[in-house]
């Protein structure tokens, strides 16, 4: 490093050198020329002493030891679940219900299309082969009676535990849009007093309530996009107070209802719902995919939205439709899905120990998956 006496020693050199200059350049030249030649000795002591100065490492910070604790609920699939009768060859899975003694009834398309299980897989019995066209949704009502919405009939039935046709709802075998004919529906939500609200929902777009003798009521809702349309009320259920939840599938929303009809609330965006499940606790599980926008699939031609859906989601609303857990599940490949996989997820129920139950399409299987 060149020290400060050989600095000013240049510096006094270099001005004695430019003192000549001074009587014959203009102040501006002399000017520049004088700050031109510091820089010419000066900038390079400048870098030098710069050079010599060591960087400092910046600083990585420290890592604390996380509590390795599992806040989130987990699910872990239970590949044992059901024992299924080994005659029984299971297709498309479109509902799935739970009773009040945590007895899993299963509503597939394939023979028999009611089969029920204990929690522990144990088959228990099944019945409805001659009573059913096209499986959808499954509901128990508060007596312990069964609910099935036939789309292949356009009905909606009770039965008895053992299977007895007790009430149809709409016409058998014609499908229509009055009083007395439905178009595929899809689900249904019970009153503890027997009343019965029908998603009339892939040909009419509607919700049809019925008293509990099986009479008409009144209808309301119809094929859009507004407020008080539908495109595919796909679920339905109903809370404690008696408000009803509609699962407007292709609309990405759910739409709540008190029981005449009169929309309370709306939850957009957050899920493609396909089914719903009510638990004793007024929280509502949904089943479906995230949001998406509508695409073809040539495998697929004018199908719903989601199909096929983009993921496999479900989620837990309390009634003011606050998120209270999500849960992604991994999507199976067609034909190929491992245990754990959903494809097509379209119905899920809980059992009173906070256990899943999920059906699906093109898995067309149903599954038990353990709360750890």
């Amino acid at each position: 490093m060149i020290h400060a006496q050989s600095a000013s020693l240049h510096f006094r050199r270099l001005r004695s050198g430019l003192g000549a200059l001074n009587t014959r350049l203009p102040r501006l030249v002399r000017s520049s020329t004088i700050l031109a030649a510091l820089l010419l000795v000066g900038a390079p002591e400048v870098c030098w002493a710069q050079k010599e100065v060591p960087a400092k490492p910046a600083s990585a910070g420290k890592t604390p030891p996380y509590p390795r604790v599992n806040l989130a609920p987990a699910y872990e699939v239970d590949p044992r679940w059901p024992q299924k009768p080994a005659s029984y060859q299971w297709q498309a899975m479109p509902g799935i219900a739970v009773d009040a003694s945590d007895q899993i009834w299963i509503f597939t398309r394939s023979q028999p299309p009611v089969q029920v299980y204990r929690t522990d897989g144990t088959f228990i019995r099944a019945w409805g082969e001659r009573t059913i066209g096209n499986a959808h949704h499954i509901k128990i009502d508060h007596e312990g009676f069964i609910w099935l919405a036939d789309i292949g009939k356009h009905v909606v039935r009770k039965f008895s535990p053992q299977g007895e046709v007790l009430l149809t709802l709409g016409t058998e075998g014609v499908f229509g849009e009055d009083e007395s004919h439905m178009d595929k529906p899809t689900d249904m939500a019970i009153t503890p007093d027997g009343q019965v609200f029908v998603a009339d929902g892939y040909g009419n777009n509607r919700i049809v309530h019925f008293d509990a003798k099986g009479k008409f009521v009144k209808a309301w809702g119809k094929l859009g996009t507004g407020p008080n349309e539908f495109s595919l009320p796909h679920a339905i259920a109903i809370d404690s107070k008696g408000r009803l939840y509609v699962a407007d599938r292709n609309n990405v929303r759910i739409q709540i209802y008190d029981q005449s009809g009169q929309l309370i609330d709306s939850w957009p965006n957050v899920i493609v719902p396909w089914g719903f499940c009510m638990t004793g606790r007024d929280e509502l599980w949904v089943c479906g995919s995230s949001p998406m926008p509508w695409r073809e699939d040539a495998k697929y031609p004018g199908a719903p939205l989601s199909c096929p859906p983009k993921d496999q989601l479900v989620v837990k609303f309390n009634t003011a439709g606050r998120v209270l857990q999500q849960w992604t599940i991994p999507k199976g490949n067609d034909d190929q899905e491992q245990p754990g996989d959903v494809n097509w997820v379209h119905a899920i129920a809980a059992d009173s120990q906070g256990n899943l139950y999920l059906g699906d399409i093109i898995g067309r299987r149903a599954q038990k998956f353990q709360l750890r």
